[in-house]
């Protein structure tokens, strides 16, 4: 039976690759998506959502706009990494005609995590604003849920934070909201940059794809990825991080996780957003997140290519 999911965004260039690798899958019954302010301001997540869907050709896949700001910090976006449009400039010629989902997106994520009490999976690849305000509103949503499963964090590869030295972008946009909802007794799993950065797409692997529906798209919305990478990294490629915590829905055993108390940095300037993992367990609480400690990389990769594959 396919997993009821909703798969919260914020567009993005590995956003739109993680909604293709969910679409394709053809695992997961995806009841909507819903969109975030994040990578770029929500307008423009809207519109590349659309655009993304249109590319699928799905009509009754629905995008839901969510919160446009964090609940506190000022909006930060990430035009470097995704270029003046979010998705690198692909699709540009193509209009977002496609018609939105009534309902605001924190309202959507509460009535079908209540209509599907004990079934629903929450993957978050966004800041995560809007189910933060879900949990403000309707504290039970916690019960509701199956999994909650979100790309975001670092808690052992200190010093490699990609908006400050310990802290990741999503969780970085918005800590307020990811503190609600580390601490509203999810059954959460935290797929974080100690292991995304371990899954690499460059040029040679795009080209696997050369041929099938998605070949352009992919090869043109992440060259200024690949770029930005090259440049900063001198690495020519770019992290999956948004595929693969799509992937350990799809397939759990591409990483190995334990559970840990997980808290979230949200005074100092210094490591605003940093999420902190008590390892030795210092703190004495109860476990409240399920971390990843390892991934098989090469393994997922395939399979994400394999999976995109898709005749024209």
């Amino acid at each position: 039976m396919m997993k009821k999911t909703i798969l919260d965004v914020d567009t993005g260039i590995d956003d739109a690759l993680s909604i293709i690798y969910a679409y394709e899958s053809r695992q997961l019954d995806l009841l909507g998506i819903t969109t975030v302010n994040g990578n770029v301001p929500l307008d423009d997540v809207v519109r590349n959502t659309k655009k993304v869907i249109q590319l699928i050709d799905d009509e009754n896949l629905k995008v839901y706009r969510g919160a446009d700001r964090s609940l506190l910090k000022e909006v930060h976006s990430e035009y470097k990494v995704h270029g003046n449009d979010g998705i690198g400039g692909a699709l540009s010629e193509m209009e977002a005609t496609k018609p939105e989902g009534e309902m605001f997106a924190p309202d959507f994520i509460i009535e079908q995590a209540k209509t599907h009490a004990g079934e629903l999976t929450l993957i978050m690849v966004g800041p995560l604003t809007n189910l933060a305000l879900a949990v403000r509103k309707e504290p039970r949503i916690a019960e509701w849920v199956d999994q909650v499963v979100v790309m975001g964090g670092l808690v052992s590869k200190a010093g490699h934070g990609n908006s400050l030295p310990t802290s990741e972008f999503n969780i970085y946009a918005d800590a307020e909201a990811a503190k609600i909802v580390f601490h509203a007794g999810f059954n959460l799993q935290l797929v974080s940059l100690d292991v995304t950065l371990e899954t690499f797409m460059n040029r040679k692997t795009i080209e696997k794809l050369k041929g099938t529906k998605y070949y352009e798209f992919v090869l043109q919305s992440t060259e200024v990825y690949r770029d930005y990478s090259s440049k900063r990294f001198g690495m020519d490629g770019c992290a999956l991080h948004d595929p693969l915590t799509v992937g350990v829905v799809l397939d759990p055993t591409f990483v190995k996780t334990e559970k840990y108390f997980v808290d979230v940095e949200t005074k100092s300037e210094l490591s605003y957003g940093q999420t902190i993992c008590d390892f030795r367990k210092l703190w004495k609480k109860e476990p409240n997140v399920e971390i990843c400690l390892d991934v098989e990389g090469g393994k997922f990769v395939s399979h994400f290519i394999e999976t995109l594959k898709v005749k024209s």
